[in-house]
């Protein structure tokens, strides 16, 4: 861990811990638990694995620094689009049926549907209310802009998740529909990071345009990354089993890679639900088919593209070389 990442990480978990607390009160004892179980800090199982990298925050300060602003008064925005984060993730799970996050019992599996979904909407709302925190050290001005590229953020947010719904049955998703689905699901919320950083750290709209195209690219980089992992990902590294993607029909880019082939492997694939048997020689089917291949390609063209904004950036100080640094490590992650 980076020297200011040291420094950013407890003060990050410190203001989301803050923020939640909104919840902490006589009658809603539970309501607040549920959130900080899902957060990673209560429960069994508690710690920094359940957590999550908090990625979207580092981002945010590390783009605030870089243009010279004080990166504790950016704490409130970091918290604000982590809060984001994982708002999404309780609905996501919920939608998705599924059982675990990050090796633990999801919220919803724990205290039910209605209350997981009332849950996800207690984050979405502390997460508004956290942005005005940046009041008074920021002005009004900059408040309303950060809250508008927030929420718009959001719209696009709900919009990746219509998609990626919507394609679940679908014989007619292709990589064009996937392209628009992870844009709206994850690299919307890193480009606003990006953003939200250089936009509180005061840089010129000519900077915030390219932090903002530089979390974009790093974000879709990013998905690629995971949707490799998902396919050809060690295990012991991962913490999950590598047969999910196949075995549960997840479209990923190295499936659809394939499918638009018309290959062996997308012949099987229609053919229908795949067993756990079949995951390792379907795995060697697609890298011999060039998906493996396509998909690293794929993921270093995306980092090039977000290294040149990164550049065109122009960040400065120990913050700066930090950015680039951060870019190098999740290339090529194996987790």
């Amino acid at each position: 861990m980076s020297n200011l990442q040291s420094l950013f990480l407890p003060a990050i978990e410190t203001e989301l811990q803050h923020q939640v607390s909104r919840l902490d009160g006589s009658h809603t004892k539970q309501f607040h638990e549920m959130l900080t179980y899902h957060m990673g800090w209560t429960g069994e199982g508690a710690g920094l694995s359940a957590q999550g990298k908090r990625l979207r925050p580092v981002l945010l300060l590390f783009c605030c620094a870089a243009c010279g602003g004080d990166w504790r008064r950016a704490l409130p925005a970091a918290a604000s689009v982590e809060l984001v984060h994982n708002f999404s993730l309780i609905h996501d799970d919920i939608q998705d049926r599924s059982d675990t996050r990050r090796g633990r019992t999801t919220l919803w599996s724990k205290w039910g549907m209605p209350q997981g979904i009332n849950a996800g909407d207690a984050l979405f709302a502390i997460s508004n209310l956290s942005l005005l925190d940046l009041l008074p050290a920021t002005s009004c001005e900059t408040v309303i802009k950060a809250a508008e590229i927030l929420h718009t953020t959001c719209l696009n947010l709900t919009k990746g998740q219509f998609l990626d719904m919507s394609f679940e049955n679908s014989s007619s998703y292709g990589l064009d529909d996937y392209w628009a689905m992870v844009g709206g699901k994850t690299a919307a919320l890193f480009s606003t990071a990006c953003e939200l950083g250089s936009l509180i750290g005061q840089a010129d709209t000519t900077i915030q345009e390219a932090y903002r195209n530089f979390g974009h690219y790093l974000g879709l980089a990013f998905q690629v990354r995971d949707d490799f992992l998902g396919i050809w990902g060690d295990v012991v590294l991962t913490g999950k089993s590598i047969e999910s993607d196949l075995v549960t029909g997840k479209l990923s880019l190295p499936v659809l890679f394939s499918l638009e082939k018309k290959s062996a492997f997308a012949k099987r694939w229609l053919a229908g639900a795949i067993s756990a048997d079949e995951v390792a020689p379907l795995s060697m089917q697609l890298e011999t088919e060039g998906a493996k291949l396509f998909s690293q390609q794929t993921e270093d063209q995306l980092t090039d593209l977000a290294m040149q904004n990164l550049r065109s950036a122009n960040p400065q100080g120990d913050a700066g070389q930090e950015l680039f640094d951060l870019v190098s490590k999740l290339v090529g992650r194996q987790v």
